[in-house]
């Protein structure tokens, strides 16, 4: 699997993107292999979908520029839909708390999508995105937008937590309360690792910040729909493992039920040693990596 560099972590919207047809591509179930950690074999996405009867968030880790990750996606949440109708809700990194507002006028078909896509700020790449939005508009569930924006883990990552609690009132309802838990072990030694190649900033403060406001807005929402399930999309650095947002929903709410889906293309496949990525959570997803990418970003 691919290794995220710092630069998609943190400045993913100054990308430099090219267009990839990998839509002209007619993407299935031929382009992917699942991997049950638990039962230790190959298994179907509706396999994953029965399992979260008994739980209430699965974490989709995925690569941001992975076309069959994104087909994958829409799948798994149609699926959960079809399985447990309106007690579904979807939780995406790539939506800030502040535009939650936003999301919810459009859902409701109070604005337009030009005005959605203007006022929402959404990433350069929302077309992969797009899909699992329409779908919960047309079905009437609700999406949270669940991340910290990017000038508050600029000010965490790069003056620290304090300079967080000086902000307004207002401000601080966009992020997580302050203060807030960071990466400790192995995940604290990932973050150290990149910290190297991005001086002035303080990666495992300006994440810790981004992971503890995902969880945080996961939790808050369970609050108020005990009922429902969540899936929730991220880039995989944010999850695997059980690190990151999936560490900081257990402190937020340790009754949580949780799932961790980590997926990414391998040269291997479709002819897998699982052994080597079993670790990173309770199901797999190798893709096809003959599949053209959805774009392409200028650090590759």
């Amino acid at each position: 699997m691919n290794k995220y560099s710092p630069a998609i972590l943190f400045a993913f919207t100054a990308l430099a993107f090219s267009s990839v047809k990998a839509q002209d591509t007619v993407l299935s179930e031929k382009n992917y292999r699942i991997y049950s950690v638990k039962e230790g074999k190959e298994i179907s996405l509706k396999d994953v979908v029965s399992d979260m009867k008994n739980n209430d968030v699965i974490f989709y880790g995925e690569e941001h520029n992975d076309s069959v990750t994104h087909f994958l996606e829409k799948s798994l949440f149609m699926g959960l839909y079809g399985a447990y109708n309106n007690k579904v809700a979807l939780s995406m990194e790539m939506f800030e708390r502040d535009i939650q507002g936003v999301m919810d006028e459009y859902l409701s078909g109070a604005i337009k999508e030009k005005y959605f896509k203007k006022d929402a700020r959404t990433w350069s790449n929302y077309k992969d995105y797009r899909p699992m939005v329409e779908f919960a508009k047309k079905n009437q569930l609700d999406v949270v937008c669940a991340n910290a924006p990017g000038r508050y883990t600029a000010i965490a990552g790069s003056k620290g937590e304090k300079a967080l609690m000086v902000l307004p009132e207002w401000s601080k309802k966009n992020f997580a309360p302050v203060p807030y838990d960071t990466a400790s072990g192995e995940y604290y030694s990932k973050l150290q690792e990149q910290s190297a190649h991005m001086p002035g900033f303080d990666l495992v403060v300006g994440q810790g910040l981004w992971d503890a406001t995902m969880a945080y807005s996961i939790s808050e929402y369970l609050k108020t729909h005990p009922d429902k399930k969540i899936m929730q999309v991220n880039g995989r650095f944010h999850s695997d493992q059980g690190f990151g947002a999936a560490t900081q929903l257990k402190k937020y709410n340790p009754r949580a039920k949780i799932l961790i889906i980590s997926t990414g293309s391998d040269d291997s496949f479709p002819n897998i040693d699982w052994s080597k990525f079993k670790q990173n959570g309770d199901y797999i997803i190798i893709t096809d990596p003959k599949i053209p990418r959805s774009y392409k970003d200028s650090f590759n």
